[in-house]
């Protein structure tokens, strides 16, 4: 999850590692063939990579608005899942008898359906919170949709039990159908992958720019060369890294959205509507590993 405000360099140059020393090799290698009259004859104009890297800082611009746009969608699909959670309890507080414990079970349910989403898109083992509330459920493919139907099931029993008119009953209906959308928009981005030829064709062109840019630079010193070309091939491999991390908002890395802080902040919010005690804000620990 984005535990701060930065991410880790390390992390960025751990993917990028062999790609780098491969470009650094590289040029190292061309700048002492050509200094040494081997590649006398082979010399490019410095236009031709410069024209490439102008074609491929468009590409890459494309590239990470695709991806910012992912992660944005989702962060704006878990602000919705905020919102509707303290709009169901506030319902249920508002339709309810107050002396009814059925919002409390209610919120804790909640609180446990948001957590449960956020580990189910990561794909990590249900926390303590979520196997409390999963219990019975263990054999369902998808256990925030089968706390979801847990909660249609109560509401449906408080109506029947008149504890609900139709109009309540819809309104409450209507919020969970919300929730409900708002789990598929996320499934969605989880389970759909970016085209990889399009990756796979920013790769190629970087290579073809670090490997025609030292030809361009054969009239400067062996050192001059090996930094340009490792500046920019390597500015634009971080770039495109960046954008591979940022278009997966839901893989367990430092660019994900905070889907388990969020969680913990609806858990606290509701804890305290149903004047429960609110638990204490989950420790920043980082999960993923470098």
């Amino acid at each position: 999850m984005l535990i701060t405000n930065k991410v880790p360099l390390g992390l960025l140059l751990s993917k990028t590692k062999y790609e780098l020393l491969a470009i650094v090799a590289y040029s190292v290698a061309i700048g002492i063939l050509d200094h040494h009259s081997y590649l006398e004859e082979i010399s490019l104009p410095l236009t031709i990579p410069t024209l490439l890297g102008t074609a491929l800082s468009l590409l890459l611009a494309f590239r990470i608005n695709q991806s910012y746009d992912r992660w944005w969608e989702a962060r704006t699909v878990w602000g919705a899942i905020v919102n509707d959670s303290r709009t169901l309890i506030r319902q249920l507080q508002t339709f309810v008898s107050p002396q009814d414990n059925m919002v409390n079970s209610f919120a804790k349910r909640q609180a446990a359906w948001c957590y449960a989403l956020g580990e189910a898109l990561r794909k990590l083992p249900f926390s303590d919170k979520v196997k409390q509330y999963a219990e019975g459920y263990e054999n369902h493919a998808n256990i925030p949709n089968a706390l979801l139907s847990k909660h249609s099931e109560e509401v449906r029993m408080l109506y029947l039990d008149g504890q609900l008119n139709p109009f309540q009953q819809i309104q409450i209906d209507s919020t969970i159908a919300r929730l409900c959308d708002s789990m598929g928009k996320c499934e969605r981005i989880k389970n759909t992958v970016f085209p990889g030829n399009y990756s796979m064709l920013l790769h190629f062109l970087i290579y073809i720019f670090a490997t025609l840019l030292p030809l361009g630079l054969s009239d400067y010193s062996i050192a001059m060369e090996v930094v340009v070309t490792t500046l920019f091939a390597g500015v634009f491999l971080l770039i495109e890294r960046t954008a591979i991390f940022m278009q997966d908002p839901f893989e367990n890395m430092p660019t994900d959205t905070p889907v388990t802080a969020l969680a913990n902040t609806i858990e606290i919010n509701l804890m305290q509507m149903v004047a429960c005690e609110p638990p204490k804000l989950a420790p920043t620990t980082a999960y993923y590993q470098l």
